[in-house]
């Protein structure tokens, strides 16, 4: 049996309550949950503040055999370092938003991310999953063409607003694991080095791995594993197709909503995609990463409780358990 557990993160469901998430998630024979603060799933601000509050939460999940092993704040996260405008508002609590004033959405997401990394430990659980947001993705592809500078300006300002964050999780004992993603500070190897240099490669800053936001892009999602084998705090399951062949839209989506039968590329559910977990799960047992495999569930052409079920049997079924033996010992003299 392996030990890496098999958790579903609660992002994508938190329309749903948590008791009414944990009990399906149960029944579709997850070990645990990646916890989302937002929805009622976790909140970070009752974690610090109410004695209660984490015992119940973890007695809610246990009582149903489940367990949690790391929490996401990728909403709050994203305001840090992002040009804040009207897309933020949703996505953030009110006591972030508060007037929408971009610089002071930004120094309230700094602390609410300070305050997660308390609530984090509170739980008992050692990583936060998040997203950085970035100054810079605008300019990813450049027209007119950034300044001597500009890049070196962006992984500078995001140093400069992270390293006190990261003091925070220092602090608590708690890591955080960015997920490498088009629109964050760093979004395949490249950047995701940069950005360990940016601050100075703090051991509190890594990543949380989801192959499905390289794969299409044309990185070496096996490779990302290889290169950060230290750094990988955290693992994201989730697939990925994307078209050998031209397509009307490109990489950048053409503005289609995913599902779109035009897009070039959508997220699947684990084993409908053209993602490797095969080499992933064997990259994974080289590395020793012993952590949870947590599904990311998004397939907008299946089913989600369907798609949830069948995704943590195929997880189940591809978790390769490490040996450490060859295969050829049997052979030896001794």
């Amino acid at each position: 049996m392996i030990g890496r557990p098999i958790t579903l993160f609660t992002g994508q469901w938190a329309d749903l309550s948590l008791q009414t998430l944990v009990e399906k998630s149960a029944a579709w024979g997850y070990d645990g949950l990646e916890l989302a603060c937002w929805g009622d799933h976790f909140d970070v601000v009752r974690a610090t503040q109410e004695k209660e509050y984490v015992e119940n939460q973890r007695n809610l999940l246990s009582a149903h055999g489940l367990s949690v092993h790391a929490i996401s704040n990728h909403l709050v996260g994203q305001a840090v370092c992002d040009p804040i405008d009207e897309r933020h508002q949703p996505l953030l609590p009110d006591r972030v938003w508060g007037d929408g004033d971009p610089e002071g959405v930004r120094t309230r997401a700094a602390s609410e991310m300070q305050r997660t990394a308390e609530a984090a430990a509170k739980l008992g659980v050692p990583v936060v999953t998040g997203f950085t947001g970035s100054p810079i993705w605008a300019a990813a592809y450049a027209f007119p063409p950034h300044t001597a500078g500009y890049v070196d300006a962006g992984f500078q300002e995001f140093a400069d607003r992270w390293n006190p964050i990261l003091d925070a999780f220092d602090e608590a004992g708690v890591k955080f694991a960015l997920e490498a993603h088009p629109t964050e500070i760093a979004f395949d190897l490249s950047t995701a080095e940069r950005a360990l240099e940016a601050v100075s490669h703090r051991e509190t800053f890594g990543f949380n791995y989801d192959p499905s936001h390289l794969a299409y892009q044309g990185v070496d999602y096996i490779q990302f594993l290889y290169d950060f084998a230290d750094r990988i705090y955290h693992v994201h399951m989730k697939d990925v197709w994307w078209s050998d062949v031209p397509t009307r839209s490109g990489t950048f989506g053409g503005h289609l909503e995913f599902g779109h039968v035009d897009r070039a590329w959508d997220f699947r559910s684990i084993g409908r995609g053209r993602v490797d977990f095969e080499e992933i799960m064997r990259a994974l047992n080289r590395i020793g990463y012993a952590g949870p495999l947590s599904i990311e569930w998004e397939d907008s052409g299946l089913d989600r409780e369907y798609g949830a079920r069948e995704a943590c049997e195929q997880v189940r079924a591809m978790s390769l358990a490490p040996t450490n033996r060859a295969f050829d010992t049997s052979f030896s003299a001794d």
